[in-house]
């Protein structure tokens, strides 16, 4: 497919029902991230189509995604390497708290600026071939798309700091043992396992999901009796929700609920 302006674009899009699957699409370039790669994922998640109430998240041609196109890595001073920064900050925002549960399947290079746009998303598939590396210590440079916060979160800062030192790459059974990912499948498995979760978790209540990519991440960030505090507005505020009635009447009529 291509835009207005007649580029290709590097994402396709296809939707099945209320479950859209988002693929990135540079498979010669192993699905490198670029600008236009970036812009494309902040369209999509800026904009989601109404009917959507999952993602699933995925890259063509064997990989997921191999970080930034050096070949394509443009020079800019402080101040602009700032903004671009903290424009791929607020993608993945934007991915992680824009209010759509996004699974992703992540096979062979999932490196860099590809594992900081993985750690955004709610639930990681691996399958074997994949590998996880955060090589910007080997290439003089240091991570710009929000590693520190969200791959240091799963890993914790002093894992993380030996693995951009060292270039140490993992597979998918460490990433499962580490918290890179959450499920580690077989090969050509990671997509039916998304299909199937995404299917699960859209079938939850919207608010009740909504509650828990929303509430979670910001509560590990406060203190112990904000945090309990918070847990109680949230908690409060699902049990008077319109699923929280439908998830009553289903259980005491012996019948699987019905949020949508």
């Amino acid at each position: 497919m291509v835009d207005s302006l007649g580029k290709r674009n590097v994402t396709r899009v296809e939707i099945d029902g209320d479950i859209a699957t988002l693929i990135f699409d540079r498979p010669e370039k192993r699905n490198a991230m670029n600008d236009q790669l970036v812009a494309e994922l902040d369209a999509f998640f800026a904009n989601p189509p109404e009917s959507v109430n999952a993602v699933i998240l995925r890259g063509e041609g064997g990989h997921f995604c191999s970080g930034l196109d050096l070949a394509e890595h443009e020079h800019r001073d402080p101040i602009e390497g700032v903004y671009h920064s903290r424009n791929w900050h607020r993608v993945s925002d934007a991915i992680e708290l824009g209010g759509l549960p996004v699974v992703s399947v992540l096979t062979g290079a999932v490196i860099g600026g590809g594992l900081e746009i993985a750690a955004s998303t709610h639930v990681r598939i691996a399958e074997p071939d994949v590998r996880f590396q955060l090589p910007e210590g080997r290439r003089g440079i240091f991570v710009g798309g929000g590693a520190t916060v969200r791959v240091g979160r799963l890993l914790g800062a002093d894992r993380m700091r030996e693995m951009m030192l060292t270039g140490r790459n993992y597979g998918a059974e460490e990433g499962l043992a580490l918290g890179l990912c959450h499920y580690s499948v077989e090969a050509g498995e990671g997509y039916d396992l998304a299909k199937k979760l995404a299917r699960k978790i859209a079938d939850n209540a919207p608010f009740s999901n909504y509650l828990m990519m929303q509430a979670i991440s910001r509560i590990q960030d406060m203190p112990r009796a904000e945090g309990f505090f918070t847990e109680s507005l949230a908690a409060a505020m699902s049990q008077t929700s319109d699923g929280a009635k439908e998830g009553l009447r289903a259980f005491l009529e012996k019948r699987p609920p019905k949020f949508r």
